[in-house]
């Protein structure tokens, strides 16, 4: 399908057949291509015009924020829980709080909470799936390096919109408005931890809480949140 979109239309008349830009883009399987036949408003690199294949952008979405992978769209209707830590240096910084609040003003249910000292045991079993990387050594030290804060949270799509609230693991490349995008600046520090799926909100959830340490509660606001 070929769509044509004109720019620079409302120029003044002496102007316009200078100014006037055409677009066109076309749509195939594999690729979407801006083709621009007048670009002089906008540097060579802009990143509005640009030429990219939707398996890469979508590779790369899905490798930066975790968001729109089909295990966590599939999950956007169902309850499920989520494990959500505040790090070492979120901690340190007083900023436990402002987290908690977020998740609450979002709608999601806290079933759990506690401050502990993380073991090292316990960050290599966290971290295992990383085992073999080359950063998972200072990970294990940074983690361990003072208390962090535990959350269990609960609600529809939890996972998923918990991600998006956090922001990608680099800060600098997190949304504004995100927890990281707001909040911190290193990928080494980067404040918060929340589980990647359903599946790793329920292993993660069973190895940071004992039996007996969640309640099961129910929100005075919830028919106010979910239909």
């Amino acid at each position: 399908m070929d769509a044509l979109a004109v720019f620079g239309t409302g120029a003044p008349p002496l102007l316009r057949r200078r100014t006037r830009t055409f677009c066109s883009l076309t749509y195939s399987r594999t690729t979407a291509l801006r083709r621009c036949d007048h670009l002089s408003s906008f540097p060579s690199n802009s990143h509005l015009f640009y030429k990219f294949t939707t398996r890469s952008r979508a590779a790369s979405v899905a490798n930066e924020s975790f968001i729109f992978l089909p295990h966590l769209v599939a999950s956007l209707e169902r309850v499920d829980q989520t494990y959500i830590m505040v790090k070492p240096d979120g901690v340190q910084r007083g900023l436990v709080g402002e987290i908690i609040s977020r998740f609450e003003k979002k709608g999601f249910k806290l079933t759990g909470l506690k401050l502990t000292q993380c073991s090292k045991d316990l960050a290599e079993e966290h971290y295992k799936d990383l085992k073999g990387k080359s950063f998972f050594p200072g990970l294990i030290e940074y983690i361990t390096s003072g208390p962090v804060v535990c959350m269990a949270w609960e609600g529809v799509g939890v996972v998923a919109s918990a991600r998006k609230l956090i922001g990608v693991t680099n800060p600098l490349e997190a949304e504004p408005g995100s927890i990281r995008g707001d909040l911190a600046i290193q990928k080494g520090r980067n404040v918060i931890h929340g589980s990647d799926s359903p599946e790793s909100g329920k292993r993660e959830v069973a190895l940071w809480f004992k039996e007996g340490e969640l309640v099961d509660w129910e929100p005075a606001l919830a028919s106010w949140l979910i239909e």
